[in-house]
C-alpha cells in the first residue's frame, strides 16, 4: 500500500516536518509520483521504525546517515552495515556493563543505609 506524506505521517506517528527533515539529511528517500509528490510504502514504515530503534540506542546521527546511505545502495553494502551494527552493539554492551556496575554500587549503598536505620530503630 502507498501513502502520501500526510497519511504516512499519521501512520508512523511523525510530523510531516520530521519526515521532510529525515529526507533532507538522507535518512529516507521516498519515491515520487508523476507530479513530484512523495510516496511512501510499507517498507518505509519498517525502515523508520529501525531508524527510531537506532536513535534509541544512541547511535550518532552521522552513523545513522551513513547506514542509510549504505542501505539505499543495496545488498553489496551488507558487510559494512553489519560492521556498523556490531560497533553499536559493542558500545551498548559497554554502557550495559557500566550500568550494571552502578546498580551494584548503589545497591550496596542502599543496603548500608538500611542496616544503619535498622540498628538505630532497634
Amino acid at each position: 500500500m502507498n501513502y502520501y506524506i500526510g497519511e504516512f505521517s499519521k501512520k508512523v506517528g511523525m510530523s510531516i516536518d520530521t519526515l521532510r527533515y529525515y529526507e533532507k539529511i538522507g535518512l529516507i528517500y521516498p519515491k515520487r509520483d508523476s507530479i513530484n509528490k512523495r510516496i511512501y510504502c510499507e517498507k518505509d514504515i519498517a525502515w523508520l521504525n529501525f531508524i527510531i530503534r537506532l536513535k534509541e540506542t544512541n547511535m550518532p546521527i552521522k552513523q545513522i546517515q551513513y547506514y542509510a546511505k549504505l542501505r539505499y545502495q543495496g545488498d553489496s553494502t551488507v558487510e559494512k552495515r553489519l560492521e556498523l551494527l556490531e560497533e553499536q552493539m559493542d558500545r551498548l554492551n559497554m554502557e550495559k556493563k557500566k550500568i550494571e556496575e552502578n546498580i551494584i554500587h548503589l545497591d550496596k549503598k542502599i543496603n548500608t543505609y538500611k542496616k544503619m536505620i535498622n540498628k538505630k530503630n532497634d
